[in-house]
């Protein structure tokens, strides 16, 4: 019975004591890894209290399910931002929005800083993201989806016209990437947190495109492909970060400008490609309902 009562104890501690193991963990894991040998007795403390700290929170998965599940049934809020889809999109708006115009400010003071073209590209795309952004939330914020449906295809257009400005953007950062070898160099630790962002982000931007076209909104779908286009630049961002941070001297510099210059290329197509079909679509469907109403 009390090895029983030990073993309980050590695979399922108190919730508080597994709070605190999440950043002691992470700290030492690191810092075994920055600053101290990996073959030292730290770190080897630091790989078993990490396992140790996976493990647990692994075992206690089923509770947080269930945790979570009667809280969003019984919880007012979460109950109003599960069913709510024009509120969700409508905080999704507002905080992208936000981050990237101060980003994209912030990229183009540096430009004009050190006077050079390559923060102004990077401020230019994100400024575009802003903008698109901006004009979608000031009509998610006073209408529901399909309320406006012409004004929605408008806009839906209109974003598809940005997005072909956007492109341009784009082009710069690929010929800097490329051209001027103006690549990204991070720390290792770094490099693999951007990793998991990014195909985070890439995941959650497909599902949602695919996810929110159930609304026949416009609105809403132009919304997740602009979140869609980001997130491929953030990959494209990724792979130059990888090809320069794990770099070990085997692969040429010719041979990583012809892999950003690939992937570049057809990231930019994909975006062009994105944006004729979205002033076509928008076209076609405006005309469509011009019709209806003259025949109505």
């Amino acid at each position: 019975m009390v090895w029983k009562k030990i073993g309980k104890v050590i695979l399922f501690p108190h919730i508080a004591i597994m709070i605190i193991l999440i950043p002691i963990a992470t700290v030492l894991l690191v810092g075994s890894m920055v600053f101290v040998s990996t073959e030292s007795v730290i770190a080897y403390i630091s790989y078993v209290l990490a396992a140790y700290t996976l493990t647990v929170w692994c075992f206690k998965i089923p509770y947080l399910i269930k945790f979570f599940k009667i809280f969003k049934d019984e919880n007012k809020y979460a109950r109003r931002w599960q069913d709510d889809t024009r509120l969700r999109v409508n905080v999704s708006l507002y905080g992208s929005f936000i981050w990237n115009a101060l980003y994209g400010i912030f990229q183009l003071w540096l430009g004009f800083y050190h006077h050079t073209f390559w923060f102004c590209s990077l401020g230019g795309y994100y400024i575009c993201l802003a903008i698109m952004r901006f004009f979608l939330v000031r009509h998610t914020r006073k209408y529901a989806p399909g309320e406006k449906m012409q004004t929605e295809l408008v806009k839906y257009r209109a974003c598809g016209i940005v997005f072909l400005v956007m492109n341009l953007a784009l082009a710069m950062i690929i010929f800097f990437m490329v051209y001027w070898n103006r690549t990204f160099e991070h720390h290792m630790i770094t490099a693999i947190a951007m990793a998991a962002y990014s195909f985070t982000a890439l995941i959650t931007a497909i599902v949602n495109v695919i996810k929110y076209r159930k609304y026949n909104s416009p609105i809403y779908s132009a919304s997740k492909t602009i979140t869609l286009a980001a997130a491929l630049v953030s990959m494209l961002t990724l792979e130059s970060t990888m090809l320069t941070t794990f770099s070990d001297g085997t692969m040429t510099a010719t041979t990583q400008n012809w892999m950003l210059g690939a992937t570049g290329g057809a990231i930019s197509v994909l975006i062009v490609s994105t944006a004729i079909y979205m002033i076509v679509i928008g076209t076609k469907k405006l005309k469509e309902l011009k019709t209806e109403v003259n025949n109505g």
